[in-house]
């Protein structure tokens, strides 16, 4: 079960950060996992998770489905969904701008890869995102983490897809 929450906890954290890029289209985007490392043990696919999720007992499971309603994360059809704003699309940059306690660059940049690297209090690391598409991206995340006194690592492969402009009463991501 500890797992799972961290799983799950690093999943949210991922998509907000390899959703950020663009050249992309506003909207709805739904996000897959696949390749899922923490600590260095492999963890469920996105759909595995999902059903886990759906398996909990029900105070259980609204405390993730809050936890990720608070990042701008909901469950969706094959994966989780983020809401992006015209103004999030067009700044072209990485999330935690208004957090100050984070830092994060992107540290190369062309038309269709960004390589960026980011530092919180609580987690650290590395990313690319490949454009295939305004409406399709593939990302790879490796976070060094410390969450109440446990370290760890995670990786995760992401698969992104945009759903449409409408993002129905989803708030864009923060």
């Amino acid at each position: 079960m500890n797992r799972l929450l961290t799983a799950l906890a690093f999943t949210a954290l991922f998509f907000s950060l390899s959703a950020q890029a663009a050249p992309i289209q506003p909207g709805l985007w739904e996000f897959s996992s696949r390749n899922v490392e923490v600590d260095g043990q492999e963890m469920p696919g996105m759909n595995e998770m999902l059903e886990q999720l759906q398996n909990l007992p029900p105070e259980q499971r609204k405390m993730m489905e809050d936890m990720l309603a608070a990042q701008g994360v909901q469950l969706g059809g094959q994966g989780v969904r983020i809401c992006l704003s015209e103004a999030q699309v067009n700044a072209e940059a990485l999330p935690f701008s208004d957090q100050p306690d984070c830092t994060q660059e992107i540290t190369e940049r062309s038309e269709r890869r960004w390589k960026f690297s980011f530092s919180c209090p609580e987690a650290s690391g590395q990313g690319e995102t490949r454009f295939i598409s305004e409406r399709e991206f593939v990302s790879v995340l490796e976070t060094s983490y410390s969450v109440g006194g446990e370290q760890g690592s995670s990786r995760m492969e992401s698969h992104a897809r945009w759903i449409g402009e409408d993002c129905g009463t989803l708030k864009p991501a923060k």
